[in-house]
C-alpha cells in the first residue's frame, strides 16, 4: 500500500536530466565566461593605453605652460623696467600705436 502525500509536504524528483547534458551546460557557461572576460581584459588594455596618453598629454601641456610663463614673466619685467625708466614717452607711443591698429582693424572689418 503506498502512502498518500499530505498537502505541502510532497517530494518533487528533479526532472530526470543526464549528466552529459549537464557537462555541456557547464562547458556552454565556461565558454561564455571565457568570452565575457576576455572583453574585459581588452576593455582594461584599452583604458590603460588611454590612460597613459592622456598622462602624457597632460606632461606636455604643463611643460607648454612652463615654457610660456617663463616667457611671459620675462617680458613683464622687461615693460616694468621700461615704465620705470626715465623715457615714459615709449609707453605713450605703444599705448597710441595699439589704438591706431585696432581703430584699423575695426574699419577694415566693417567695411569689408
Amino acid at each position: 500500500m503506498r502512502r498518500t502525500h499530505s498537502a505541502g509536504y510532497g517530494y518533487e524528483p528533479l526532472p530526470s536530466t543526464s549528466s552529459h547534458s549537464l557537462e555541456e551546460e557547464n562547458d556552454q557557461m565556461a565558454e561564455q565566461l571565457k568570452e565575457k572576460i576576455s572583453a574585459l581584459k581588452s576593455l582594461s588594455i584599452d583604458i590603460g593605453t588611454e590612460v597613459k596618453y592622456q598622462n602624457k598629454m597632460l606632461g606636455d601641456m604643463d611643460d607648454d605652460f612652463e615654457r610660456t610663463s617663463g616667457s611671459l614673466s620675462g617680458s613683464v619685467a622687461r615693460i616694468l623696467r621700461m615704465a620705470k625708466g626715465s623715457h615714459n614717452y615709449h609707453i605713450m607711443y605703444l599705448f597710441l600705436f595699439s589704438i591706431a591698429v585696432f581703430f584699423f582693424v575695426w574699419i577694415f572689418l566693417k567695411f569689408k
